[in-house]
């Protein structure tokens, strides 16, 4: 009989606040932070500092390429997320659902920007293009060629009508989005440009790259009339009324340079919604904030600058002033001679300085009362931090950290109820709730490497980089003890089983036995943990790990000599040499019948041994690299391994056999824990995050793996084939050239296959329905039977449905896929769509994509022009549906004019509307308790006054 296994899954990642590949940014409301975690990302409520949502992907894509790498949100409630795999998902922050999927980019999606309304998404990735898409329509509208390194940041213009992009190959480009070409290259960086950002009134563009200073640029506009005009005005100098002469492609002109305080390069330039500050991150601890001034401002600004000029100048002697005629001439009192530069509208307020490298910035949409801007931060440490900015200072008013550590998780213990999870990192350690993933208590330590919860659970010990033993009180979360144990550091714990005992291994060379009790140090105190050295065992080398068999016979030393060394626990004699890794053995496990061990290293390998006579019964190559942990399945012989190349393996030691690859982690993976039912387990990673995998009910077997390892190894060969031939990766695009959007994919392949097959059966169906009318007009009538295949449906409309079912993101792909003979098929069925009201828009879609597709080979082709004659038909149909949708866009603008008259204020959306309502309600009732609690106060101090007086008079 063929055994079976049950599926261990995913079921909970928690301990990540906010990882480093992605930007932070608020959403539309203010209220929320969105932060990237992994391959999730984190709502986070600014006041409460809780995540209240978690927008998490439906479908997880195979490999470690899921991390998120950059975030964008609309004002509305959708926010779209950029992944490294290249899809882009449109999430509606409100229901934390993902709206669509849009697949375009080959490589990580490296910038996302909105437009002001909304309606187009533009993406930059690491494959060099800029795809712009239609939010509204889910779809794909055309890729951007034209920079030949990574795309950095995009920027929308002009009401939308152009796009700024800057990218690492020092170049900015200015696209104009209605003729789709670039319409102006600016160079002039020495360095990579790595952020943009332009004001909400545009009048100017900043870009911050790895240079010394920060560039501006004031921004042209096109007038209605045909005519430019630039925003900022007192920057142009105009000498004796005649107008500047300027190229009419020029939409962005350098206005000068600030030079900054950091040598870091910047990472992040942002203004906030009104205008008034700039945020210049950079790639360090520092975020300098610049006041940016109006016009009037900046004009008086520049005009004290002069006078002070021409005083100094004056000063000196008049034949100096006369030598320098410019200078002269712009301290002139003439208004029109002033020319107002950059450190007149751009002056340093205040410098933000974080207590660890900063990854990115957000300002907040709303603007607090008492000061200028609320910024948010996010830290390389797992740390969200906000900030408010004042004119004469800045101050930290909070920060989210409680919910995960500052550094790697090294190890993780489950209690004997599985109730508790400890966690050590560099200088904390962190009791969890394995269940839900909530943070219980947090612990300052050192260094710990290695952790102990005692079986009460109310008491758990760490061992530290620093060769310290600390004891920790779970319940007050306090540290009680600190022992000094090892003169190395501290690196492994293993209780002693069936009595209160436990042994330490350290780098000092020692191995040492302990025993705790529970004693009472005074009268009035309670009963407290007391740990004792009863034994030491010097070894020859450095202790990596220590094990102790079920029954408490044996002790296992592995040490930095590759060996493994079995002493019996009472004598300490040696037992058995276990040799045969080739580098050190960095843990190791013994089953619960104490007849195997198990073994891994950082030579790749794990080893399993027999503990009768030390042989070794089998060597497997498990990990791509070091072995970080192995445990048993309690009752079993069925084991965990994790390892440095971020996965997670089952294995059956019995038959030597791999089960289960579960992949989630990031980063390498450096602890696990195994609960004592075997129905979860826990890992740790260098990616700060603990995950807990579930076992589930669904039985498999190790053949059906095998093969689908080998399905996916094959298809990604394949993949990695495909792209190798056909799309080359020196490829240089040509300058400022146009694309289609989507990419060829799994999805877009299938989709074809699917349609391919709804027109060979609508065809077999039509020419059934052919013969029986034959047959019917000879006199044979025959009652016609439908293929059921079909569902009930005509072959057009199955056909149809076919086409209906792809995604309208993979339309365009899943089209260009078919043969000439198919998209003549397809078209002939269109005169009968267009009798479906509701899908006049794909039919169009459709129709346009094969005939550019197909143009040449359809005006050559006899058999075509009937086709091309019955698509006149559409025409009319299309017209009518637009004309219908005219006349109700007309009627609801009429409805909202009227509404505006008879209410006397503007028309507003019932949405926004609904949520003024809501905010005036929680005011009126934060009002009501203020003045609740106000008028207990009162009758609290009246109370207190009347019964000093009734004590008074009782004295007197």
């Amino acid at each position: 009989m063929v055994k079976s296994y049950l599926r261990y899954e995913q079921a909970a990642v928690f301990g990540v606040i906010v990882s480093v590949d992605s930007n932070i940014t608020y959403d539309s409301s203010g209220k929320h932070l969105l932060a990237p975690a992994l391959e999730k990302v984190g709502v986070w409520h600014v006041r409460q500092g809780v995540c209240t949502k978690t927008l998490i992907p439906a479908v997880p894509t195979k490999g470690h390429s899921l991390s998120v790498t950059s975030i964008a949100s609309s004002h509305t409630s959708l926010v779209a997320s950029g992944y490294a795999d290249g899809s882009i998902r449109i999430w509606d922050s409100d229901k934390g659902t993902c709206e669509t999927t849009l697949n375009g980019h080959k490589g990580a999606v490296t910038a996302l920007r909105y437009n002001k309304l909304g309606s187009m998404l533009a993406s930059g990735g690491k494959d060099n293009d800029i795809i712009l898409w239609d939010v509204v329509g889910e779809t794909g509208l055309y890729r951007l060629r034209g920079h030949r390194d990574q795309v950095t940041d995009l920027v929308f213009l002009d009401y939308g009508k152009k796009l700024v992009s800057s990218s690492k190959d020092k170049f900015l480009r200015v696209w104009d989005l209605e003729t789709q070409h670039c319409m102006q290259t600016i160079s002039g960086h020495h360095s990579e440009v790595w952020s943009i950002d332009s004001d909400p009134e545009e009048r100017y563009l900043v870009t911050g790259s790895a240079d010394p200073e920060l560039r501006f640029y004031t921004i042209k506009h096109d007038m209605e009339d045909g005519q430019s005009i630039s925003n900022v005005s007192g920057t142009e100098i105009v000498n004796g009324g005649d107008p500047p002469t300027q190229n009419k492609w020029e939409v962005l002109k350098l206005f000068g340079e600030v030079r900054r305080q950091s040598k870091d390069r910047v990472a992040t330039v942002r203004f906030n919604k009104s205008g008034n500050l700039l945020a210049c991150q950079v790639a360090g601890k520092t975020v300098d904030v610049f006041h940016v001034l109006d016009e009037a401002e900046s004009k008086r600004k520049a005009k004290r600058r002069v006078h002070r000029k021409k005083e100094k100048k004056s000063a000196k002697g008049a034949p100096e002033v006369m030598e320098n005629g410019d200078t002269n001439r712009g301290a002139g009192e003439d208004g029109n001679s002033l020319v107002v530069t950059v450190p007149d509208v751009f002056k340093l307020l205040q410098t933000i300085r974080a207590s660890k490298k900063i990854c990115s910035i957000s300002f907040c949409p709303n603007t607090p009362k008492s000061s200028l801007a609320t910024i948010a931060l996010s830290l390389n440490n797992n740390l969200l931090e906000f900030y408010s900015v004042e004119s004469n200072a800045t101050t930290k008013t909070h920060a989210v950290e409680l919910q995960g550590h500052r550094s790697d998780v090294r190890s993780v213990t489950l209690s004997s109820d599985n109730s508790l999870l400890m966690s050590t990192s560099h200088n904390a350690v962190k009791i969890w709730n394995p269940s839900t993933g909530s943070c219980l208590r947090t612990i300052d330590s050192g260094y710990g490497l290695c952790g102990f919860i005692f079986p009460n659970s109310k008491y758990a010990l760490v061992g530290t980089k620093g060769g310290t033993m600390e004891i920790i009180d779970i319940g007050s979360g306090t540290s009680i003890e600190v022992v000094e144990a090892h003169g190395g550091s501290v690196r492994s714990i293993a209780a002693i089983p069936n009595e209160n005992g436990f042994v330490t291994g350290s780098a000092d060379h020692d191995v040492k036995f302990w025993e705790y009790q529970f004693k009472q140090k005074s009268a009035q105190d309670s009963k407290q943990l007391m740990v004792s050295n009863v034994r030491t065992m010097k070894m020859n080398d450095d202790v990596l790990v220590v094990a102790v068999s079920p029954d408490a016979k044996y002790i296992l030393v592995a040490l930095l000599d590759c060996t493994v060394k079995v002493f019996f626990l009472d004598s300490l004699k040696l037992f058995l040499s276990l040799y045969g890794h080739k580098l050190p053995v960095l843990c190791m496990d013994i089953s619960s019948d104490g007849d195997l061990i198990v073994t891994g290293s950082a030579d790749k390998n794990l080893k399993i041994w027999g503990l009768d006579f030390g042989d070794c019964h089998k060597s497997i190559f498990a990990h791509a690299d070091s072995v970080m942990g192995v445990q048993f399945v309690r009752n079993t012989h069925y084991m965990f391994s994790v390892g440095k190349d971020r996965l997670v393996k089952y294995w059956d030691a019995d038959k030597f056999e791999l089960l289960l690859t579960l992949e989630g982690h990031h980063a390498d993976v450096w602890c696990l824990a195994i609960s004592n039912r075997g129905d979860f387990i826990v890992t740790g990673s260098h990616d700060r995050s603990i995950r807990r995998w579930d076992r589930t009910e669904e039985p498999f077997f190790i053949e059906e793996e095998k093969e689908k390892r080998l399905e996916e190894m094959f298809e990604s060969d394949l993949d990695n084939a495909f792209e190798n031939r056909y799309a080359p990766n020196e490829e240089i695009p040509e300058e400022g050239a146009v694309a289609l959007a989507g990419k060829k994919s799994k999805e877009t392949i299938t989709a074809t296959d699917s349609i391919i097959d709804a027109l060979d059966i609508a065809e077999v169906e039509l020419k059934r329905l052919a013969e029986h009318e034959e047959e019917k007009s000879r006199g044979k009538v025959a009652e016609f039977q439908p293929n059921i295949v079909l569902l009930g449906l005509s072959p057009s409309d199955y056909v149809l449905r076919a086409v209906s079912n792809v995604q309208t993101n993979d339309l365009e792909q899943t089209l260009l896929a078919l043969s000439f003979s198919d998209a003549l098929k397809l078209l002939s069925y269109s005169k009968d769509w267009i009798l479906h009201p509701d899908k006049v828009e794909l039919i169009c879609r459709v129709v346009t994509l094969l005939v550019q597709t197909h143009y040449n080979q359809l005006h050559s082709t006899p058999a075509a022009r009937p086709v091309l004659g019955a698509l006149t038909e559409i025409h009319p149909r299309v017209k009518e549906c637009k004309d219908i949708i005219g006349y109700n866009l007309a009627a609801m603008e009429h409805i909202k004019q009227v509404k505006a008259s008879k209410s006397g204020a503007l028309f507003q959306d019932a949405k926004s509307k609904l949520q003024e309502i809501r905010a005036q309600h929680s005011k009126r009732l934060e009002t009501k308790t203020d003045l609740r609690e106000e008028n207990g106060r009162k009758r609290r101090r009246k109370n207190k006054n009347s019964s000093d007086v009734h004590v008074r008079l009782f004295d007197k």
